[in-house]
């Protein structure tokens, strides 16, 4: 009984850790928590202009307070795969530097969340959403396939 007893007391333990990796590792953006704003994504919207065929959709997910900015994005009508996707800091029509980088997970989208994000940084787009802007990148537009600037999500 008493070894019994030891061995479920070490598997318990184990039990518990796997569970909360698995929970963990399953944790969408959402979950992340922070502040959503979303774009529609457009290819003549890129300077210069990138796929005129290409469109889709970016939601992020700012949180200032673990300097974390999750996300979802897909790309459609546009030569796969996506190579990268980052959200600059521009208003309409220039093109800026990247601020955070939004990497892909499939041929044509990117879902997850990229972490060490500066807490200013997060705040100033928070504050000033349209001064940033999320693009994807190709082979065929290595200087943007299609871009949106963010927009706060009702």
């Amino acid at each position: 009984m008493e070894e019994e007893s030891m061995h479920y007391r070490r598997f318990v333990p184990f039990i518990a850790v796997t569970a909360l990796t698995l929970a963990l590792l399953g944790a969408s953006p959402v979950s992340a928590g922070g502040r959503p704003f979303t774009t529609s994504l457009a290819g003549p919207s890129e300077v210069p202009p990138g796929d005129p065929d290409a469109t889709g959709t970016a939601t992020v997910w700012i949180n200032p307070g673990i300097g974390t900015v999750c996300y979802s994005w897909s790309v459609s009508n546009a030569a796969t795969p996506i190579l990268a996707a980052h959200i600059h800091h521009a208003v309409v029509g220039v093109a800026g530097p990247v601020v955070v980088p939004l990497p892909p997970t499939g041929p044509s989208s990117g879902t997850g969340c990229t972490t060490g994000v500066d807490r200013s940084l997060a705040l100033d787009i928070i504050r000033h959403p349209s001064d940033y802007y999320v693009n994807t990148h190709n082979a065929e537009f290595p200087a943007g396939v299609a871009r949106g600037q963010l927009s706060r999500t009702p």
